[in-house]
């Protein structure tokens, strides 16, 4: 029903702004050193995910204790988006047990850890890559959120289309069965 329908019958129409979906979901895993132990981690990856898209990550500064040096690659991470975000977020809640902590919520963004790619299911243990953990950052969007990112006359997200930390947790136990605890 469109809003000059809904105004002609005297019936409030749905927000523009209601419907949430999920946008993208980054897995970054951080080796700490680059070399052997990062083509490890990439081939882990792209074991799990099934994406050819691995981009690598870069110290931003030089950290003596860690022996990490500025501009040297230390982490792999892949974005998914659309069905395979979906799918592989629906992976990663399993690993965790279907819960998720409040403090993980912020906004429109939640981030988990998964201590062992192997809990994953469908992730199988290779002798010859190891185990990697792993971090999971998922944001989500309504319809019209491309304003923002647009490159002509970007604007902003009104205060009521924008997602609140309430509103992702509705999200995430309506969609995905997780308890928010």
């Amino acid at each position: 029903m469109t809003a000059q329908e809904a105004q002609s019958q005297n019936v409030s129409a749905p927000p523009v702004h209601e419907g949430i979906r999920l946008e993208k979901v980054v897995i970054n895993i951080g080796v700490g050193k680059s070399g052997e132990p990062l083509e490890k981690a990439k081939a882990v990856l792209k074991a799990i995910t099934g994406s050819k898209k691995i981009w690598e990550r870069k110290a931003k500064d030089t950290i003596r204790d860690f022996g990490v040096r500025k501009n040297d690659t230390i982490a792999v991470a892949v974005t998914l988006r659309g069905k395979d975000a979906d799918a592989f977020l629906r992976r990663g809640f399993k690993a965790m047990g279907m819960k998720l902590k409040s403090s993980s919520v912020s906004g429109r963004t939640f981030s988990a850890g998964i201590t062992e790619h192997i809990l994953l299911p469908g992730a199988k243990y290779d002798p010859k890559l190891g185990v990697f953990g792993m971090d999971i950052t998922t944001t989500l969007e309504r319809p019209g959120y491309r304003v923002a990112r647009r490159k002509r006359r970007p604007g902003r997200i009104g205060k009521r289309a924008a997602i609140s930390s309430q509103d992702t947790i509705d999200f995430i136990s309506s969609n995905y069965g997780v308890e928010v605890v």
